[in-house]
């Protein structure tokens, strides 16, 4: 045997394991999965085949169309909040900072917290007497002494950005400085008009409010459980990805900041035209683990389903598994292998109109 052909079968000895794998776990899943869908097997009885009639049946589901709904409302909030908080908790993390470490651990331990673990925390966190409840109340109780803090605050600042100018002096709308002493007048003069009465606070009762088993929709269409899950995913995930990101800050060279600081480019043109356009290979595989992670959110979702209504958890994957586990019903598997197709296809084309139109895994536009 030549050197070639040992150093190939080599390398397929070393590849047989996953390749097993991916032929056990992903081929033939797929195929069964693709067989089923034009089948009305139920997992007991004998299946027939019917065609395409899951297909054209699913879309006629209004759940389904609701699935679909909550999965890309969920899967665009959540990848856009996710990636450009990861990009900006990145960039603070890479800074040379004095114990920086520490802060990178803490702000990397919601990533290591099970799903189930997290989910609880914030059905605790937003419950009809929750500490999201109690949170809200209190802010519209005392908005007035707020509204008034800011205000008197605003004044302030203006006034001594005003007399620092009119003495020659280069003073900033937003002079730390001078917005410590404007800030402390205005708390002191909230507090003087509350004590006179002039500003009243609320006196607003705690309330059951009812954010997982609202019936009605934020912006229109989110549902309000679908909308905790995108903060609750977006708290969890950022950590993970800020990782990614700030490896690819940490490869960046110092020398091109230095030059854009020359040319004139302050911090922000720097992130924007230094930063940014080196990390679109970072930012194409950030994006892409979104699209796959949201698309396939599942686990969160079966865990609230039992506080809110199917109707405002539901996501795509959920539809597959509510499909074939109906709780004591006929098991849908025809139904439930056309969703996963449909999910699986929407998936990819997402991916490929990222990668033709948004960024290459090059880095160069198309």
């Amino acid at each position: 045997m030549s050197g070639k052909a040992r150093e190939n079968l080599t390398a397929f000895l070393f590849l047989l394991p996953f390749l097993i794998g991916i032929i056990v776990f992903f081929a033939f899943a797929f195929v069964r999965t693709a067989y089923y869908s034009t089948t009305n097997y139920n997992l007991f009885e004998k299946n027939d085949f019917v065609g395409l009639s899951n297909f054209t049946g699913v879309f006629n589901d209004p759940l389904f169309v609701q699935a679909m709904i909550n999965t890309f409302s969920f899967s665009v909030f959540t990848t856009l909040i996710q990636t450009v908080g990861a990009l900006l908790l990145a960039i603070i993390m890479n800074q040379k900072l004095k114990g920086i470490g520490f802060f990178r651990t803490a702000y990397y331990f919601p990533s290591i917290a099970s799903s189930a673990v997290t989910v609880m925390i914030f059905i605790w966190l937003f419950r009809p007497t929750g500490l999201i409840s109690y949170i809200a109340v209190s802010v519209s109780n005392y908005m007035p002494l707020i509204l008034t803090t800011l205000v008197i605050t605003a004044v302030a600042q203006a006034a001594q950005v005003a007399f620092e100018r009119s003495r020659g002096l280069p003073a900033t709308p937003f002079d730390p400085a001078l917005l410590v002493v404007s800030l402390i007048v205005g708390v002191v003069g909230a507090v003087g008009l509350n004590a006179a009465n002039v500003v009243q606070i609320g006196n607003a009762q705690p309330e059951p409010l009812l954010w997982l088993s609202r019936l009605d929709k934020f912006l229109g269409f989110i549902p309000y459980p679908i909308l905790m899950t995108i903060i609750m995913n977006s708290f969890t995930t950022i950590p993970t990805l800020m990782l990614t990101f700030l490896a690819g800050l940490q490869g960046i060279p110092q020398s091109v900041y230095e030059a854009a600081s020359i040319d004139g480019a302050n911090p922000l043109q720097q992130i924007l035209y230094v930063t940014v356009p080196i990390l679109r290979p970072v930012t194409f595989y950030v994006i892409s683990v979104g699209i796959i992670g949201t698309f396939q959110m599942f686990d969160q979702a079966a865990l609230l389903g039992g506080t809110a209504p199917l109707e405002g958890t539901i996501t795509l994957a959920f539809y597959v598994y509510n499909s074939v586990f109906r709780g004591g019903a006929e098991s849908l598997v025809g139904y439930a292998s056309a969703a996963a197709l449909i999910l699986a296809g929407i998936t990819l084309i997402l991916l490929q109109l990222q990668r033709r139109f948004f960024v290459s895994d090059e880095g160069v536009s198309k």
